[in-house]
């Protein structure tokens, strides 16, 4: 953790050291600080945020609701990030780096897989824009899954992402990835890209303990591009005055998986078998005059299409891997006030109940936002009802807050 301070420190002392031989211009809350060199020849944007979370929630013993009990609570900085992003020596080459500082968002299984220091980068890359519709990108970064996943937790419409999102994305891991973004005729906008990674997850030092992983995307915006960047948030704060709408469908192929949620989840022990594991997404979005809906599928299946793991003597372990499918559907209405009220509903189904029960899980929400997601306060009330287990009741609220 010390060395973790010292880092920070030395960031901040180099940012405001340069930021005192240059001149800063002025923005608004919520835009961060930004330079630029006289030159031309480098710009950094930094940025901080984070966000305070309380939760409560209930047994629904019996499904009966007039028999509710086991109530449990818990306050806690849920994220905390600092984000440092640009160009370097021209626009065409972008940079970003994103650090966690919050306990949970540096949290990990031990030194054997992340070293002694914590598990603190979410993004280090770049994108280098080498040739007119095409860009690589390298580094640790999202991976191009399911919607819900690409747009940051600082932009959501609820208090957090639905339980599809938690068991089906593919989260970050570090590799590369083509892309091609054009714009045809007046407004049909193509987005393509092909990756590759490790397959592991973000900051794995302990090398390659299973194959590779390769995703494909294609996304379309039939009706143009939205307005800043309006596809990757939640809510319609831009208030699109024509309708706009995206669709993205995407395919992953993990080899020789090494943990039971392909690149989160817990290690397998040494002796297991790991098997091949293959995703699919597919989702859209939507938004017209403060409106929005938004919807997502994720399929993933194992090679054998058994989610058991065994060991090198043929014998179960215990671990399994999460498979089966979901659908998540949401939708909201923002008012003039900058008042928001969303409804979310998400079906759950695992590919076998010892795995997990399949669940439905409503969600109603209301947001309040002061500055757009920089400033807002939310809160949802959740009931998930549970085949072959308790039914459970939720109640999150949640502080935003970025600069």
């Amino acid at each position: 953790m010390l060395k973790i301070k010292r880092f920070l420190l030395i960031i901040c002392v180099c940012f405001i050291a340069s930021s005192s031989f240059s001149q800063i211009e002025d923005y608004s809350f919520g835009e961060g600080i930004r330079y630029q060199a006289k030159d031309s020849s480098f710009s950094i944007k930094a940025s901080f945020r984070f966000q305070n979370l309380f939760i409560a929630d209930w047994n629904v013993n019996n499904d009966d609701f007039s028999d509710i009990g086991n109530l449990s609570t818990s306050f806690m900085v849920r994220r905390s990030r600092l984000k440092f992003s640009g160009f370097a020596h021209s626009p065409k080459l972008k940079y970003k780096l994103e650090i966690g500082l919050s306990n949970r968002d540096i949290n990990h299984q031990g030194a054997e897989y992340y070293g002694e220091g914590g598990n603190m980068i979410y993004d280090a890359y770049l994108k280098w824009n080498f040739y007119k519709a095409f860009s690589l990108k390298v580094g640790q970064y999202k991976m191009a899954g399911n919607r819900e996943r690409v747009i940051s937790s600082a932009n959501l419409q609820f208090v957090d992402r639905s339980a599809l999102n938690a068991r089906f994305n593919l989260d970050r891991d570090i590799g590369a990835s083509l892309h091609f973004e054009k714009t045809y005729g007046k407004q049909f906008g193509v987005h393509f890209l092909a990756g590759f990674f490790q397959g592991e997850g973000r900051n794995i030092i302990s090398g390659n303990r299973g194959g590779y992983e390769t995703t494909l995307k294609l996304e379309v915006f039939p009706f143009g591009k939205f307005s800043d960047k309006g596809a990757y948030f939640g809510a319609d704060l831009a208030r699109e005055q024509t309708p706009k709408l995206a669709i993205a469908v995407a395919y992953d192929q993990n080899n020789g998986v090494a943990r039971t949620r392909a690149n989160l989840g817990s290690f397998l022990p040494d002796n297991a078998l790991t098997k091949n594991i293959s995703s699919i997404f597919a989702d859209f979005i939507f938004k017209y005059k403060g409106f929005s809906m938004m919807g997502e599928y994720a399929y993933k299946s194992t090679n054998d299409n058994d989610p058991r793991i065994n060991d090198i003597g043929n014998n179960f372990t215990g671990f399994s891997y999460y498979t089966g499918s979901a659908v998540n559907l949401q939708a909201g209405l923002l008012f003039k006030n900058d008042y928001e009220l969303a409804a979310r509903y998400t079906l759950m189904r695992p590919q076998n109940n010892f795995v997990s029960p399949t669940s439905n899980h409503y969600t109603i929400g209301a947001s309040k936002y002061f500055k757009g997601h920089s400033l807002k306060v939310q809160t949802d009330v959740g009931y998930i009802q549970n085949d072959l287990a308790d039914d459970g009741l939720v109640w999150r609220m949640q502080l935003e807050i970025g600069f």
